[in-house]
């Protein structure tokens, strides 16, 4: 489990290296997660079982993630009572946007026959 984290705290960290130096406008542990994706893609072996259990422990805790982001809002409730017409319009906008282009995605990569209905005998 140690080699695990520390795996995904180096892919982290070279991430934000690359992210800082060159300017990038996308956040270092995208770039990480990138990095991650191809080494184990250059692996091609499955991935390690512990990185598995890692990444599932991770997750398994990400409610409290969520605590820092809830404490924002309360802090910024004023700019949100102001601003919330933009605000609502950037959410729905950005929500429909993403579920377009999952739609899209989806459609590209999936054989058609996978988006068919299934004929029942």
């Amino acid at each position: 489990m140690i080699g695990a984290i520390t795996a995904l705290l180096v892919c982290q960290l070279a991430g934000e290296i690359l992210t800082r130096a060159l300017h990038l406008p996308v956040p270092g542990p995208v770039i990480g997660m990138v990095i991650l994706f191809m080494a184990l893609l250059a692996r091609r072996k499955p991935a390690p079982e512990t990185l598995g259990g890692t990444a599932d422990a991770l997750l398994g805790n990400l409610g409290l993630l969520f605590v820092p982001a809830g404490v924002g809002v309360v802090l910024f409730l004023p700019v949100l009572a102001r601003d919330w017409a933009p605000l609502s319009l950037a959410i729905l906008a950005g929500t429909l946007a993403a579920i377009a282009a999952t739609g899209r995605i989806a459609q590209a990569l999936l054989p058609k026959e996978a988006l068919l209905p299934k004929d029942d005998p």
